[in-house]
């Protein structure tokens, strides 16, 4: 039996077991304190001096990797992970969601997608914005992406379309702010 890729806990308990098996002993034995010593961690705990992150998204889930600032005097401002786009056209709704080392959009959701017009009874209502957000939270969450940062256009800000796609956005298990980048000293 081997036992590499196991946690330490679940080895020594099936180290218990085998022991328990040879010396014919029942599973009521098992959740008595043993006298053993506990025996010490192996090398096999131990991280390798080498790991290299193969996940590229693990650093800007836990706040740590580099965003790019861009110039200050632009708009909107470029220091983010993901940010999220919404538009509003005279006959579509349109929500894209684009990464920061990216100018192609990661995510979108639009009104011109014949599952979601088929339902609404115009493509440019407020229940249209809605509908846009609620679809494209559930993508968002499919894709592993919960955090973004939104930041309205002020004049467009109050409207009711607007404010029905925040909601549902955050309805959806969305933050529509992402967290501060965190600074590790070396």
């Amino acid at each position: 039996m081997s036992l590499r890729g196991v946690g330490r806990g679940l080895r020594l308990f099936l180290g218990q077991i085998q022991r328990n098996v040879t010396t014919k002993q029942t599973a009521r034995c098992l959740s008595q304190t043993s006298s053993q010593p506990e025996p010490s961690a192996d090398g096999n705990e131990d991280v390798n001096p080498t790991f290299e992150n193969r996940n590229p998204r693990n650093l800007e889930q836990m706040a740590l990797a580099v965003k790019d600032r861009g110039w200050k005097t632009t708009w909107p401002s470029r220091e983010f992970y993901h940010r999220l786009m919404f538009s509003r056209s005279q006959h579509h709704v349109t929500a894209e969601v684009f990464s920061s080392t990216s100018p192609v959009p990661v995510l979108s959701c639009s009104t011109k997608e014949w599952a979601l017009k088929r339902e609404l009874a115009s493509t440019n209502c407020v229940s249209a914005c809605q509908a846009v957000g609620e679809v494209l939270a559930h993508r968002c969450q499919q894709a592993g992406i919960t955090r973004m940062v939104y930041r309205a256009i002020p004049w467009t800000y109050r409207s009711d379309g607007v404010q029905a796609f925040r909601k549902a956005m955050k309805e959806g298990g969305i933050i529509l702010s992402e967290p501060r980048r965190k600074y590790i000293g070396t």
